[in-house]
């Protein structure tokens, strides 16, 4: 059954960034989307090692919404040090603790720190990852702490 789901998912993705719908192009990505799901098959069968995915759609899909605003307001300010004259740039590495149980979350929370404008996630270490920071300020600790939480509460409880 999973198998069938990922290969109308790939075919579909196919058809949506291809958007050419001749029967030559629609056959290729057919044929590689069976390529694709095959080489698949067959790893798993070697290492059997599955991403699982516990996550709440809806709190994921709010938290997506929340990260597209962070974003644009760290983006604000990025361009804002850009363009001053007196480049007030005040770099800084730190360690941010995180509190997702799985590595899909970590993953997530990792990321999201990298996406936003003047922050990339450089290290991970246990329970916590190494941050730069372009202009840190005192608030970057809180509103890191503030993302790790929300991505927490995307997290489903894992099944024993």
């Amino acid at each position: 059954m999973r198998t069938i789901g990922v290969i109308i998912v790939f075919i579909g993705l196919w058809l949506l960034l291809s958007g050419i719908y001749k029967p030559l192009t629609v056959g290729l990505g057919v044929l590689s989307t069976l390529a694709v799901i095959f080489i698949m098959n067959r790893m798993d069968s070697i290492d059997e090692d599955h991403v699982e995915f516990h996550l709440k759609p809806l709190e994921f899909l709010l938290y997506q919404g929340w990260l597209l605003v962070e974003i644009a307001k760290a983006n604000w300010v990025v361009t804002k040090i850009i363009l001053s004259p007196s480049l007030p740039i005040k770099q800084h590495m730190f360690s941010v603790p995180y509190t997702q149980t799985s590595d899909l979350g970590q993953v997530i929370f990792a990321n999201s720190i990298t996406l936003t404008p003047g922050t990339v996630s450089v290290e991970t270490e246990p329970g916590q990852f190494l941050v730069h920071a372009v202009a840190y300020s005192t608030d970057d600790r809180a509103a890191l702490a503030d993302m790790d939480r929300r991505v927490t509460a995307c997290e489903r409880a894992t099944p024993a």
